[in-house]
């Protein structure tokens, strides 16, 4: 069994290699090995008019769109990398320009109901450089059994 004071060099090692890594946080290092201050660029914020919207009853076979409206309330410029539905009766389309702060932008969703009968709730999940990176839009729908 080893004495207690035997294993005060380890854990000062260990110390000491925790603070020195945390020395340099938060900057960045140029070309010649220079510290300096990592800039706050901005960061963009997207926030929707709605977060989810009711397309109401519709008869199976319909074809509805829905478009959500956001703004850019963020400090820089916002960029949607993706919009994905959570079925393929759902499409959505989205400009894939940067919109700047206090700037607007629209996400165009269509939902077909062909194939469908109930109730119907479909997410769309909006990916971008924002924080969080996935906002979440939801559209629903009553598909009424057509007549035919």
């Amino acid at each position: 069994m080893r004495p207690s004071y035997f294993y005060i060099p380890v854990v000062l090692a260990g110390w000491m290699m925790v603070v020195s890594c945390g020395h340099n946080a938060g900057k960045d290092r140029n070309a010649k090995g220079e510290g300096k201050a990592v800039s706050d660029t901005g960061h963009p914020k997207i926030v929707f008019t709605e977060y989810s919207y009711d397309l109401g009853k519709m008869t199976e076979g319909e074809v509805v769109s829905h478009t959500f409206h956001f703004t850019n309330t963020g400090t820089a410029d916002l960029l949607i990398t993706s919009v994905s539905a959570s079925c393929g009766c759902t499409v959505a389309k989205y400009s894939k320009k940067p919109v700047k702060p206090g700037g607007k932008g629209e996400i165009e969703v269509e939902f077909n109901s062909l194939g469908k009968s109930g109730a119907q709730r479909k997410s769309i999940a909006v990916r971008g450089n924002t924080s969080p990176p996935v906002t979440i839009l939801y559209i629903m729908a009553q598909v009424e059994p057509s007549k035919k």
